[in-house]
């Protein structure tokens, strides 16, 4: 326990030089100050990474028919879907399962076609802001030979509203399958399947053109609270309707989205380790200076009886308080930026000199340039922690070089 006196003769040591003082504390509440901020910025750009990732087309967690992902083959198929999804949604942890067929077809406005995706979906279960297909055009719009489009796909193919479009593929029998629809909408979408190539149909359409009478491909769950997927993935794979499918968290479907981001998180450390070199640089500088100064003063306090441990004490004490108020200036000033910043955000596109933003889709991944820095409370802990070692780290040497004073050197120096 350090005592009263003790912080009081720290604290006013401090003032002694206070260019040297300012300077410490500069460099400190600047090293905090650039950890928090671009901590912040990778927290959130994170965080939109990963509503990214678990967005429309992955989820959080898939169901298939074993070897389905291996080539995605149009006759692996989960049957009795009806049931299943009735009993996954009876998870309190589930929010949204959406059943869906993908399978390739050739399309036809007259003589010549075009190859597409067929996209089945439950237009009921796809509603919803981070569905496959954006809610509005969905009302309505499917079900009765009536598909939607994606906006790529209908404007290389000029494919209005209205048009009739002849499908042609194979079904799970591996025979001839076709039919004719009406085309009620034109999409755009992040999803480069939906986008680019895909004919988007209700459910019970594709299944009832592929001959999948309650199957379908892939059951797509999105849960009310992510941290608890590895026990809802659990529970699922030991439902009796699903112990012979594939129940596979979104890490295992995409590993190496999830290197990306631990790849964040090295970075994070790599800036905190600039702050670790700063907060040392600044404190070890200033208690080196103040200590050689002082050796005169040292040399006679330790003649008239005051200990090494408490000369020691002292230094130290002088170096936690600059660290703290150091890293207490930096971790205001970081985290009164991203509050000014957090609610507006930061659009790297315009700092690079672009007039707009702009949002970049992959594997169904959808990115923004704008980015909302969020600024965790382990963030600000781990800061000032780390600044707080390091200065009792950066006192070694000016302890050792007290320990090893003889007071009448001392004082001739």
């Amino acid at each position: 326990m350090v005592s009263r006196s003790t912080l009081r003769i720290a604290w006013r040591n401090l003032g002694r030089n206070r260019k040297r003082t300012i300077l410490a504390l500069s460099a400190i509440a600047v090293g905090q100050l650039a950890f928090l901020s671009v901590a912040a910025l990778m927290r959130g750009f994170g965080e939109q990474y990963l509503d990214s990732i678990t967005g429309p087309m992955v989820g959080h967690i898939q169901i298939h028919a074993p070897r389905w992902r291996d080539d995605r083959s149009i006759d692996v198929t989960l049957r009795h879907v009806s049931a299943t999804i009735a009993e996954v949604l009876q998870d309190p942890d589930v929010e949204r399962a959406s059943p869906r067929i993908y399978a390739p077809a050739l399309a036809a406005l007259e003589v010549e076609g075009f190859m597409s995706v067929v996209v089945g979906i439950d237009p009921a279960a796809e509603s919803h802001p981070r569905g496959l297909v954006p809610g509005e055009h969905l009302s309505g719009q499917l079900g009765e030979h009536r598909v939607l489009v994606g906006a790529a796909l209908a404007q290389k193919q000029t494919i209005e509203p209205g048009m009739e479009i002849a499908i042609v593929g194979q079904d799970v029998d591996g025979s001839i399958a076709n039919d004719l629809f009406t085309v009620s909408g034109v999409i755009p979408s992040a999803i480069d399947i939906v986008h680019s190539q895909g004919i988007v149909m209700s459910l019970e359409d594709a299944q009832e053109l592929f001959l999948m009478p309650d199957q379908a491909h892939e059951i797509v769950i999105h849960l009310s609270n992510p941290d608890r997927i590895g026990d809802v993935v659990a529970r699922l794979s030991s439902l009796p309707l699903l112990r012979d499918a594939e129940v596979l968290p979104w890490q295992e479907i995409l590993p190496q989205f999830v290197s990306i981001l631990k790849l964040m998180e090295g970075y994070i450390f790599v800036v905190l380790f600039i702050v670790f070199l700063a907060a040392a640089a600044g404190i070890a500088n200033t208690m080196l200076m103040s200590t050689f100064e002082r050796t005169h003063e040292f040399g006679m306090l330790l003649s008239l009886g005051c200990g090494p441990g408490r000369l020691s004490r002292i230094i130290a004490t002088e170096a936690l308080l600059l660290g703290l108020a150091g890293v207490s200036i930096g971790t205001a000033l970081g985290v009164g930026l991203v509050a000014l910043t957090s609610g507006s955000g930061i659009d790297y596109a315009a700092l690079g000199g672009s007039a707009s933003s702009y949002e970049a889709a992959f594997a169904g991944i959808t990115m923004s340039s704008h980015t909302f820095p969020k600024t965790y409370v382990s963030d600000v802990a781990v800061g000032v922690i780390a600044v707080l070692l390091t200065s009792l780290l950066s006192v070694t040497w000016p302890v050792l070089h007290i320990v090893r004073l003889e007071p009448m050197e001392a004082m001739r120096s």
